[in-house]
C-alpha cells in the first residue's frame, strides 16, 4: 500500500492532535510557553466534528488564534471555521466547551492584533517570514 506524502502528514497530524488534546484535557492548558485551548470545528466536507489544539491570547472578551499552520495555505481548521462558523467552540483546561463566534479579523484589526501577539510570543513573527502567505488571525468570542 502506497501513501502519498499529503495522507502521510496529514494523518501524522491528526495523530498528534489527539494526544495533544487529551493532554490539555488531562494535565494542563499550557504547552511550550503558550496557553493553549481546543478548537471544536465541524469539517467542510465531512460533517465530523474537529478538534484542533492552538495556542491563544487574551483579547477583551475573546481569544486570539493564528491560522500559521498548513503550509502555503491555511490550515484546515481554518478553512473549516469559515465554511460552518455555526458549530465552533472552544474548551479550555478543566472548564466546559464554550460557543463561540469566530471573527477573521481585516487589516487595521489584524494589524493591531497581531502586534499584540508576536509581543507575548515572538516565534510567530519568526514564522509569519518563513511564509508566502499572511496569516490570518481570529477573534472567538463567546456567544450569548
Amino acid at each position: 500500500m502506497s501513501l502519498s506524502l499529503r495522507s502521510l502528514s496529514l494523518w501524522y497530524q491528526r495523530k498528534t492532535n489527539e494526544r495533544t488534546v487529551a493532554r490539555i484535557r488531562k494535565k494542563s492548558g499550557s504547552m511550550w510557553g503558550m496557553e493553549m485551548l481546543i478548537l471544536r470545528t465541524t469539517g467542510r466536507r465531512s460533517g465530523l466534528v474537529r478538534e484542533t489544539p492552538l495556542s491563544w491570547f487574551a483579547d477583551g472578551d475573546g481569544w486570539l488564534v493564528v491560522a500559521s499552520g498548513g503550509g502555503d495555505r491555511n490550515p484546515d481548521w481554518f478553512a473549516n471555521l469559515t465554511a460552518r462558523p455555526d458549530g465552533v467552540s472552544v474548551e479550555r483546561h478543566g472548564e466546559e466547551p464554550v460557543a463561540v463566534r469566530p471573527v477573521v479579523l481585516d487589516a487595521d484589526e489584524r494589524a493591531s492584533a497581531w502586534d499584540r501577539v508576536v509581543e507575548a510570543q515572538p516565534r510567530y513573527a519568526k514564522y509569519q517570514k518563513k511564509s508566502s502567505r499572511e496569516y490570518p488571525l481570529v477573534k472567538l468570542v463567546a456567544s450569548a
